[in-house]
């Protein structure tokens, strides 16, 4: 019987396909020339932009010299080759924002910075450029050059100064009556809803009622969003009619203030520029009159805002990064070691009360930091300051599954001064190798102290300028590590 030859379709279009004309082979030679030679691992090909004139390489991927590229005055977020410097301040695409960004009454560089030294009471400051930012990497390095002893000496006094200024932070996980329509999910179902973050935004919330910041909203059961804004507008604090979110993001703790406590009038403040999902439903509420200024808070003058002039407002702020919380403090307090409460002036603004969730501590930079006087009289330098900074990073690496309370940072540190005698003795004599000896709870526990003392600073500070003020757990480890609210109002009486 005679065999006949049959081709699967796949292997006919297998043969078909491999099998190319000389003229299809040197196209697709061409056609790989002209594409820029850089192998990108993910996408498992190379990068399809054109090279430039004179390289194998696109303008992303062409091999540069750091000495030839210095950040761009006018957006240091990107780089400009230093001999293209002149030319591209003439056509950056930051230049028009930043040209009407510097004519508004509210902007002044540096006002909110801070400063190297103490004193930071005098109308002028040095405002030091954004490049001089001490980096993650730049305190990793400066930490692993340390002596061991100087290292042990140093969390050893970490240790002690905990002990003695930080007691046990208190939890206050506060879900409030009035933010039931968000945590049952009877709102717009086109907004984002992620239980995390609702719990988080509500227990802010909360707090503020329980501090006196805000009334506490009777619940009006089978309401609707706008039913809820009109009848509880009028519970509203008087003396709070206007709020202002900083860091705003997009804008959904801001959303579940206008849904549960109808307020009035929103500012938002925030650095980039953020297309909000939120902004829709936010703008369909009549009696709410919405404005968004983008603009770094470190250069924003809230007095000069003009339509916060005479006005009462309550400054709230979800994760502040790093020194993000500590210029927001000066925005917001500046004005209240100058004037007396009791004769404030219609022109400006004042402020009611705040709530700020501190986050991402070693992000922050010493020359921001509202209380460095704090640090100073505590014994520390500058450099420990930036080394407890970056050991803060150590405690949202570890497992927050089950609570890890300040008593067990104690226990751990104690059991790591036991092994301090051991790590001397051995033959480890560089920090690099104490640190990778060290359990990730030893690290978790250290990280912990690190943020309680940074954010003890800020505290005290807060509670310096005559603010009621309280530093809390506003949610359990386990919805997030970063769960220190700060949150103050102004004494009255």
């Amino acid at each position: 019987m005679q065999k006949t030859k049959q081709w699967s379709g796949e292997r006919l279009w297998g043969r078909v396909g491999f099998k190319k004309s000389k003229a299809g082979r040197q196209a697709g030679e061409g056609e790989m020339a002209s594409h820029c030679k850089f192998w990108l691992p993910k996408k498992k090909r190379f990068c399809a932009n054109s090279p430039l004139f004179d390289s194998p390489f696109c303008g992303n991927h062409t091999q540069r010299s750091d000495a030839h590229w210095i950040p761009c005055p006018i957006d240091p977020s990107h780089s400009v080759l230093e001999e293209n410097l002149q030319s591209h301040l003439n056509r950056c695409p930051l230049l028009k924002q930043a040209q009407s960004l510097s004519c508004q009454p509210f902007y002044k560089k540096g006002i909110n910075a801070g400063r190297e030294d103490e004193e930071e009471e005098g109308e002028e400051m040095d405002v030091l450029p954004k490049d001089s930012i001490v980096t993650s990497e730049m305190k990793r390095s400066a930490v692993y050059a340390m002596s061991a002893p100087k290292f042990l000496e140093l969390i050893a006094k970490i240790k002690s100064v905990h002990a003695s200024i930080c007691n046990s932070i208190p939890d206050s996980f506060r879900i409030p009556e009035a933010c039931s329509i968000w945590t049952n999910r009877k709102v717009d179902k086109k907004l984002p809803y992620q239980e995390k973050h609702v719990l988080q935004q509500a227990s802010i919330l909360g707090n503020l009622e329980e501090f006196g910041v805000l009334r506490k909203a009777s619940l009006i059961s089978n309401a609707t969003t706008e039913q809820c804004d009109s009848n509880r507008e009028s519970e509203m604090d008087a003396d709070v009619s206007a709020v202002v979110e900083f860091g705003a993001g997009r804008g959904y703790l801001t959303q579940m203030l206008a849904d549960c406590y109808g307020i009035k009038k929103v500012l938002l403040v925030e650095r980039k520029s953020y297309k909000l999902k939120a902004d829709r439903s936010l703008r369909q509420k009549e009696s709410l009159v919405l404005e968004r200024l983008r603009i770094d808070i470190e250069d924003l003058n809230l007095n000069a805002v003009e339509s916060l002039q005479g006005v009462g407002y309550m400054a709230i702020g979800k994760h502040l990064c790093g020194p993000a919380t500590d210029v927001t403090l000066r925005c917001c307090i500046r004005q209240c070691s100058n004037e007396n409460t009791d004769a404030q002036s219609q022109a400006s603004c004042y402020l009611r009360g705040l709530a700020i969730a501190t986050c991402c501590h070693h992000l922050c930079q010493w020359k921001n930091y509202i209380n460095k006087r704090y640090i100073s009289e505590l014994g520390f330098s500058k450099e420990d300051f930036n080394a407890i900074s970056w050991f803060t990073s150590w405690a949202v690496d570890a497992d927050h599954g089950a609570e890890f309370s300040v008593t067990n940072c104690s226990a751990q540190l104690e059991i790591m001064s036991e092994k301090k005698k051991g790590w001397m003795e051995s033959e480890l004599c560089g920090v690099g190798d104490i640190v990778r000896s060290m359990q990730g709870i030893d690290r978790a526990a250290l990280g912990y102290m690190c943020k309680d003392i940074i954010d003890g600073g800020r505290l005290m500070w807060v509670k310096a300028q005559g603010l009621k003020s309280e530093l809390v757990k506003y949610v359990p480890s386990s919805i997030s590590p970063e769960n220190h609210l700060l949150v103050a109002s102004l004494m009255i009486g």
